[in-house]
């Protein structure tokens, strides 16, 4: 049955954050209001982010056998069972500031508009945050929207908002990448048409990477595997280790 949205939430262990966010996309205000399906597709987690998963997702899929999936590969598999005609991927340890602005700004801005993409601010959880956080975060949003406007296009994972068909049509995520690519396809989508950096709407993500890798160790890694990204359509990093 066709959707209107279809969320596609790729998971690997996310038992204590990914609860919070589900509790927000089952709420009965925006089930009765907006027509959408949740997806989680799980990389292989040893904990129980499969059976939390179960109680709030309407699919549920799951990698158990080797080789080990990227998220790469975890959002493309959620994105093939998905019925939406808007694809919104998530990472699972973000959570959404406003979750009924959120959906009404993309049915009312994006849905049927001539974007090929969105995306939006992404901020540390407000309890958790320090200057640093909000310094870094800041000028990462301010420069990732400026990207778009020049025309190389950004969007970081932690929130992705493609249509279905502008999707499959792309090819999808490039699953050669094991970092970097969110940047490459929203790179790739640039290059067809405009891509809509919504500031109205912000998702919080976790800094649990902040704080055991350090900001100026992330900004580096990030620069370094655009830069091969961007020059040699790969990234440098063989592997997104896990934090948890």
């Amino acid at each position: 049955m066709l959707k209107q949205f279809s969320f596609i939430i790729p998971t690997l262990n996310e038992e204590k954050l990914l609860p919070t966010l589900l509790k927000q996309l089952t709420g009965p205000d925006l089930k009765s209001e907006y027509n959408y399906e949740i997806i989680i597709s799980d990389g292989g987690s040893k904990d129980s982010t499969v059976k939390i998963a179960e109680e709030f997702a309407d699919v549920v899929i799951t990698h158990n056998n080797p080789p080990k999936q990227n998220i790469a590969q975890g959002r493309n598999i959620g994105a093939q069972k998905a019925h939406g005609e808007i694809l919104i991927f998530l990472n699972g340890d973000v959570r959404i500031k406003d979750p009924k602005l959120f959906l009404k700004i993309i049915n009312e801005k994006f849905y049927k508009s001539k974007f090929l993409a969105m995306t939006c601010k992404v901020e540390v959880f407000p309890e958790e945050s320090k200057l640093i956080d909000k310094l870094f975060q800041s000028f990462y949003n301010y420069y990732f929207h400026f990207l778009n406007l020049a025309g190389l296009g950004m969007g970081r994972g932690e929130c992705h908002v493609i249509p279905a068909e502008v999707f499959h049509d792309s090819g999808g995520y490039n699953t050669e990448l094991a970092a970097g690519e969110d940047f490459e396809l929203y790179k790739r989508l640039r290059r067809k048409g405009k891509i809509l950096f919504e500031r109205k709407l912000t998702v919080y993500e976790s800094p649990r990477r902040y704080r055991k890798l350090g900001h100026f160790r992330i900004l580096f890694t990030w620069l370094i595997n655009s830069i091969y990204v961007f020059f040699m359509n790969k990234s440098l990093s063989k592997n997104w280790d896990e934090v948890r």
